[in-house]
């Protein structure tokens, strides 16, 4: 099996944890823990990690001129990344979160445009505007009420903003991830979190109640520390070796299906006209901005 097979199982693995712990994550918050109090949980539980299988790795040192993009990484897919994501599925619904980050392959479109000024041609501006269509239709028409979600609205603004920033982060951290091995890069992006993530989870972290705490909230604290944090950012940082930004990102309009069915069985998400609309939107338009062009189309084949 080549690098590329394995790197695109270790795409579709990701996605499919990351279907999961839509619901998974939700079943936690906020009732057991705050949403920052649970990023401080995953953020630490993973540079220990890290740190640990580490030691498997070789022995390399950041270079000094690479500390400003690691900054950056760690801000936008340690810090803001975790923080809008988590604080917004805590306001909002498991479906919703998994529609919405499917914007992901669309936000990573337009911000190559703008960052190493990639050409958009019209099928994929098309696409975009399609999926940001559906995007802004379930922020401002799918609410409902629910007990445990207060604020549907504004928790679907900030997934779609913890997508911007996912999208960021997966460009910046592209030369990175070709330079380094990936428990280097991670152990240090995720050290660097713990401090970003501290301020704003420090006083949530305390007011856990472990004592108090039902074994089937433990477990799915275990599942989104190992599995959504540890394994799926490892799968994602191998699958970049072997994959572009833009082909990962991709794979993320997989999470809908994985999530939305994963919702509904355990009971915790029901599907309602809007959000039906809208995912379609949404994956219409994803397929359009990711889709390969024709082999006869030239001007379209060197944006791919």
């Amino acid at each position: 099996m080549n690098k590329r097979t394995l790197a695109i199982l270790a795409a579709i693995g990701a996605t499919t944890i990351y279907g999961l712990n839509h619901t998974i994550a939700k079943g936690v918050m906020p009732t057991h823990v705050q949403p920052y109090g649970f990023i401080m949980l995953r953020v630490i539980g993973a540079t220990i990690l890290f740190w640990i299988f580490s030691f498997f790795g070789p022995k390399e040192v950041i270079e000094k001129r690479d500390y400003p993009r690691l900054v950056l990484c760690a801000f936008l897919g340690m810090g803001f990344n975790m923080l809008v994501f988590f604080k917004g599925l805590a306001l909002s619904t498991p479906i919703n979160s998994s529609v919405l980050v499917t914007t992901t392959p669309i936000i990573v479109l337009l911000l190559s445009a703008i960052v190493i000024k990639e050409k958009i041609v019209s099928r994929k501006i098309l696409g975009i505007g399609i999926g940001l269509i559906g995007a802004l239709g379930l922020i401002l028409f799918g609410a409902e009420i629910r007990q445990d979600a207060p604020n549907i609205p504004l928790g679907n603004f900030l997934i779609l903003l913890n997508s911007i920033f996912y999208g960021s982060y997966l460009i910046t951290a592209k030369k990175l991830i070709e330079k380094y091995h990936p428990f280097t890069f991670m152990k240090w992006l995720f050290t660097m979190g713990i401090f970003i993530c501290l301020p704003f989870g420090y006083q949530e972290l305390l007011d856990i109640q472990w004592v108090q705490m039902p074994t089937s909230m433990l477990w799915s604290i275990a599942f989104v520390i190992i599995g959504t944090t540890f394994c799926t950012y490892l799968f994602n940082i191998f699958a970049l070796t072997q994959l572009k930004a833009s082909t990962l990102s991709a794979f993320v309009y997989v999470q809908p299906l994985f999530g939305i069915l994963f919702a509904i069985s355990t009971g915790q998400d029901q599907l309602t006209l809007v959000k039906i609309l809208a995912a379609s939107l949404v994956l219409i338009g994803v397929y359009l901005a990711s889709r390969k062009a024709p082999l006869g189309n030239t001007a379209a084949k060197t944006n791919n």
